[in-house]
C-alpha cells in the first residue's frame, strides 16, 4: 500500500528490529499495548509475540480498515482516530498497560506530553522516532532542551537502539532511534519550575541570566545574587542546568 507523505508514513521492514522493539515494550505484569500508528501491521505482528491484546490507533482510513484482515483470531482492536484527539479514558484500559509505536517527527512531542500527563498513565512508552529528537529527549546537563526537560521531569528517559534509514520503506532522510519513557510516580519538578524553564529557554544560546532578566520582573543584580548564593555560574546557558538546579532556582526566586 502506497504511503502517505502527509502522515509521515515510513514502513519499518526488518523483522529482528521489530521484535526487538516489541520485546523492549513488553512488561511482565501487563498483556495490553496501545500501538500508535500501526500502518501495515509490521510492528503489530511483533507486539503479538509479547502481548495478548493490541489496541491500534490509526489515522489513515485505508490502513485502519485493512489491518484487522491481517490478524484473524487475534485480540486486535483498531481505532480509526487521531491519537492526539483520542480520549484515553474511553479505551477501557486495564490498570497496567504500555504504549508503543513508530511515530512521525511532527507529532513526537505532543504524543509524549499526552501520555505523560494523562490521568491513567502507561507503565512504559516505547517509541521509534527521529534520531536527533531521541537524543534531545535523553540528553543530560549541557545538552538539555525544553523537550528533554519536559520529558525527564515526568519520566525516566532512556535512549535505545539506533535504526538506520535503510531499514524503512520508503527510506526517510534521517536515521531513527528507540526511546523508552517510564512515567514517574511523582514529577521531579513543579509546574512553576517548568514555567521558569520555558522563560530560561526563550533564547537557548544566550546566557540564562540575561534571558531571565529580560523575561521576568527581577533585576539583573537580584538574579546575580541568587545565582551566586546557589553556586550557579552567571555564565551558564539554559542547557547547562540540572533539573535540581532549576528547582532550587525557582524556589529561591519564589521565596524572594
Amino acid at each position: 500500500m502506497k504511503n502517505r507523505k502527509s502522515l509521515g508514513q515510513n514502513w519499518l521492514k526488518d523483522r529482528d528490529i521489530l521484535l526487538d522493539i516489541a520485546d523492549t515494550a513488553s512488561a511482565d505484569d501487563t498483556d495490553v499495548v496501545v500501538e500508535i500508528g500501526p500502518g501495515l501491521g509490521t510492528l503489530t505482528s511483533a507486539l503479538f509475540k509479547f502481548f495478548e491484546q493490541v489496541i491500534a490507533v490509526e489515522l489513515d482510513d485505508r490502513l485502519a480498515e485493512n489491518l484487522p484482515k491481517s490478524f484473524p483470531g487475534k485480540n486486535l482492536e483498531v481505532i480509526h482516530q487521531d491519537i492526539l484527539s483520542l480520549d484515553i479514558s474511553q479505551l477501557g484500559l486495564p490498570e497496567k498497560y504500555v504504549v508503543a509505536g513508530n511515530i512521525p517527527y511532527y507529532i513526537t512531542s505532543p504524543i509524549i506530553q499526552k501520555f505523560l500527563h494523562v490521568e491513567h498513565k502507561p507503565q512504559k512508552i516505547v517509541l521509534l522516532m527521529q534520531k536527533e529528537v531521541a537524543q534531545r529527549l535523553a540528553a543530560g546537563p549541557g545538552n538539555y532542551s525544553i523537550l528533554g526537560l519536559s520529558a525527564q521531569i515526568y519520566a525516566k528517559v532512556t535512549a535505545g537502539s539506533i535504526v538506520g534509514r535503510e531499514f524503512f520503506t520508503p527510506p526517510p532522510k534521517v536515521d531513527s532511534q528507540v526511546v523508552v519513557l517510564e512515567p514517574l510516580a511523582k514529577p521531579l519538578a513543579t509546574e512553576s519550575t517548568m514555567s521558569l524553564i520555558k522563560l530560561g529557554f526563550s533564547a537557548p544560546r544566550k546566557k540564562l541570566l540575561s534571558n531571565l532578566a529580560l523575561s521576568t520582573k527581577i533585576s539583573r543584580e537580584e538574579l546575580t545574587s541568587y545565582f551566586e548564593k546557589l553556586n550557579i555560574s552567571t555564565n551558564v546557558r539554559p542547557a547547562d542546568l540540572s533539573i535540581q538546579q532549576w528547582c532550587d532556582l525557582e524556589n529561591f526566586i519564589h521565596k524572594h
